[in-house]
């Protein structure tokens, strides 16, 4: 059994205690459900720079610790500095030691759109990434059905959040592009076996419509592959771990140099 499927096993097990124990209509009620999302495709297109979404994530199945020394405020305070197109969180809490209060705490430092990173199968997560603050949602088409993924990108954008439909291989774009998904990430590691495969990424890239936001996701160590990947027609980047992995003390400083060394 993969990595993947425990994950959803887990996922199947909180979802099913959470409605029994928090109605959907409590979600509803919240200041941030009936507030205006923030788009992340204009986000993108408005971008000064280079286009990056900027991650916070504590540890990963791959990596036991990543860090557990920086608060989220202090991230979200210094990726707003730096002006990124939007932020992206982890909020599983048993695999990537995240939160729904995570969105809520950086919400308050971050101005532009808000990812929630999730494995999301159930529209009851939808509505509430909503309540919680986030403006779009993490959809991955390797873990829903060509119908289940059609189904919980409509629930998404009739509650005004965008969609972020993850892709790894051929037939995982084709379900992103039945969806008619207008932004498209191609992970570039292989969430079974957490390899990163750039050749894999650029030539699915190559096949993805002019007219779509092409992201690029993960392994995303320098400089230099941004650069590649920038001249292969990716509009945005998502980077994690680089970031992550910095000290407080040198963690505004680490990411501005990066940025700096894109340019």
């Amino acid at each position: 059994m993969h990595i993947l499927d425990h994950i959803i096993q887990q996922k199947k097990k909180e979802i099913k205690i959470k409605k029994e124990l928090i109605p959907l209509e409590s979600f509803m009620k919240t200041e941030f459900y009936k507030a205006e999302s923030k788009s992340l495709k204009r986000s993108i297109q408005n971008a000064n720079n280079i286009p990056v979404i900027a991650e916070f994530k504590r540890r990963s199945p791959s990596r036991e610790v990543i860090n557990q020394k920086i608060h989220v405020i202090d991230v979200a305070e210094s990726y707003q500095k730096l002006s990124f197109c939007a932020m992206s969180i982890l909020t599983d809490q048993h695999f990537f030691g995240g939160s729904l209060e995570d969105l809520v705490l950086a919400r308050s430092k971050f101005k532009n759109p808000i990812l929630r990173k999730e494995f999301i199968i159930d529209a009851y997560q939808i509505h509430e990434t909503k309540a919680y603050g986030a403006d779009v949602i993490l959809l991955i088409a390797s873990i829903l059905s060509t119908n289940k993924l059609k189904s919980l990108y409509q629930t998404a954008t009739d509650l005004g959040l965008e969609v972020l439909v993850e892709i790894h291989n051929q037939q995982e774009l084709e379900k992103a592009l039945e969806v008619d998904a207008e932004i498209i990430g191609i992970n570039n590691r292989n969430l079974k076996t957490f390899e990163v495969d750039l050749k894999n990424s650029v030539k699915l890239a190559n096949q993805i419509p002019h007219n779509k936001i092409k992201i690029s996701e993960s392994g995303i160590s320098n400089p230099e592959t941004i650069k590649m990947l920038q001249s292969e027609g990716f509009d945005a980047f998502l980077i994690g771990e680089n970031f992550m992995k910095s000290t407080p003390d040198s963690f505004d400083k680490n990411c501005s140099s990066f940025i700096q060394n894109i340019k």
